[in-house]
Order: C-alpha cells, then sequence, then structure tokens
C-alpha cells in the first residue's frame, strides 16, 4: 500500500482512470464495437494496471529499501534504488 499521502493520491488518481478505461470498454462492448478498438481499449487498460502495479512497487521499494530498515541492514543508495525502479518498470510495461 502506498505509504506516504502523495503516493496514495496518485495511486488512487490512476485507479480512478483505470475505472474510467474500465466503464469506457465495458460500454463499447455493449455498443457492439469493432474487436479493434477493443483490443486497443484493453490494451490501454492493461498498460494503466501495469503503470499503478509499478507505481505501488515503487513506493514499497523505497519505504522498505530506501530508508534505513528497522533490522540493521544499510538502506540501498537512491541510484540503485532508481537502477530497480527503472529496470522493473520496463519489465511490467
Amino acid at each position: 500500500m502506498p505509504h506516504s499521502p502523495d503516493d496514495k493520491k496518485r495511486a488512487l488518481a490512476r485507479l480512478h482512470r483505470i475505472k474510467g478505461q474500465a466503464e469506457g470498454l465495458e460500454r463499447a462492448i455493449e455498443a457492439g464495437a469493432e474487436c479493434g478498438l477493443l483490443l486497443q481499449q484493453i490494451a490501454a487498460l492493461r498498460g494503466a494496471a501495469g503503470g499503478l502495479m509499478a507505481e505501488v512497487l515503487e513506493s514499497h521499494l523505497r519505504e522498505t529499501l530506501g530508508e534505513a530498515p528497522e533490522n540493521g541492514r544499510p538502506a540501498l543508495a537512491a541510484d540503485d534504488l532508481a537502477d530497480i525502479t527503472k529496470m522493473l518498470r520496463t519489465y511490467l510495461k
């Protein structure tokens, strides 16, 4: 779960967009839209869900690895954390 108020706000905004996309897809299916249009909307919905997953995962990594953990392990350097996040975002697309 996003921990900071800004992270929570961004996650909820993304979720609201996803909800709107899902409702648009539902309307398109009910209207009998062309398969090409449906596939495009499904791909956009999948991308939006992946973006939300990346956002929450990044927040989690920042919270658990970016700050000095209570278990005595050292925190990851900001550059290392940014590299990991960038790599994960690439694979979540």
